[in-house]
């Protein structure tokens, strides 16, 4: 008897392994659409003429090169950075429901974007930041919101998540309050920035924004495959983790700091991205269970595929104009987020 639960698990990281390889698959596949896909047609034979080192028209080496491989390399690390974050984050609180933005990233991200783009202008020190003055200033304020609530939750050394929780509730409503202020205040030019920063989008990447979020998103990403057993112990509880030899609050604080560095970095350079920390975890979940060892490589996968599939969406669906990525996240991932309530909620308590 003892034999059978070892062979589930057993086949159960099989299955796992197996998703992670399709992933990967899917992932190519959706990267070698974006890359050939816009109001500037780039074919795929030109694609692996350019893997091979073959010459490019000038034209095919600004479009490809200078377009729409930084915008697939920046929607690669957003996309992963959020779907991770949402893993960590729900099983940190042990609920499924949870998000990036319950740690105050969100919140405090969108305050500092809003406060640059309307004040940037008329604080002339400012200036200096030029262009990324906004994700600058979006990356600092989800990072500072998230180090205030840190500091609210932690006491006598250990870190509260019932208190985190409500008091990211609290500082996600002062940030909210604030921001309507600053909107109250911005002029037409303004609010068009503001709501086309609010909805997401890739339309800016940039190699210069690689080189500024890419590093912290990786090194948060990296970190996380060192938190799984962590997370595993705690969804037994505190109480039992803590008897199991894991160190719960030093898992709960590289938790927080990975989220807060992932997800404030990706805010910073794409604005506000949603349902991809809730959706993804979800999918996997119900398709390998709830182990971290593979769920949180996983997320990374599918929640890069994704975000890259929703982004050509966006460039595609009204081509040559283009939606912003938020709409079509959104259009995508509540559907599914419904459907993943209807399904659960006979007793599989969320």
């Amino acid at each position: 008897m003892a034999r059978q639960p070892q062979a589930a698990i057993t086949d159960r990281l099989q299955r796992a392994r197996q998703l992670h390889l399709g992933l990967w698959l899917l992932l190519g596949c959706a990267a070698l659409l974006s890359l050939s896909s816009g109001a500037s047609a780039v074919s795929i034979d030109t694609i692996f003429a350019a893997l091979s080192g073959q010459a490019l028209s000038p034209m095919e080496e600004v479009v490809l090169y200078s377009i729409r491989l930084p915008r697939l390399v920046l929607g690669i690390l957003v996309g992963a950075a959020l779907a991770v974050s949402g893993a960590v984050m729900q099983g940190l609180f042990r609920n499924p429901l949870a998000d990036p933005g319950l740690v105050g990233v969100s919140a405090g991200a969108g305050l500092g974007a809003v406060a640059a783009i309307v004040l940037g202008g008329s604080v002339a020190w400012l200036g200096f930041a030029g262009i990324y003055l906004v994700p600058l200033a979006a990356f600092f304020g989800g990072w500072g919101s998230t180090m205030l609530l840190y500091q609210v939750a932690t006491w006598h050394g250990r870190t509260s998540v019932a208190t985190m929780l409500l008091a990211g509730i609290a500082l996600g409503a002062l940030a909210g309050a604030a921001s309507g202020i600053l909107v109250y205040m911005a002029d037409d030019a303004q609010l068009r920035d503001l709501t086309f920063w609010g909805l997401g989008s890739l339309a800016g990447a940039t190699w210069a924004k690689i080189a500024a979020a890419g590093p912290i998103i990786v090194i948060a990403l990296l970190a996380t495959p060192f938190l799984a057993r962590g997370l595993n112990g705690l969804a037994l509880g505190e109480a039992a983790a803590h008897h199991m030899g894991i160190p719960v609050q030093r898992v709960k604080s590289a938790a927080i700091l990975s989220v807060a560095a992932a997800t404030g970095a990706a805010v910073a350079v794409s604005g506000g991205i949603g349902f991809v920390g809730i959706v993804v975890p979800h999918l996997l979940r119900l398709a390998t269970g709830p182990d971290h060892r593979m769920l949180l490589p996983n997320a990374a996968v599918l929640g890069a595929a994704l975000l890259v599939l929703a982004d050509l969406i966006s460039r595609v669906v009204i081509a040559p104009a283009e939606l912003p990525i938020g709409i079509v996240t959104a259009i995508l991932g509540a559907p599914v987020f419904l459907w993943i309530l209807l399904r659960r909620r006979g007793g599989m308590g969320l």
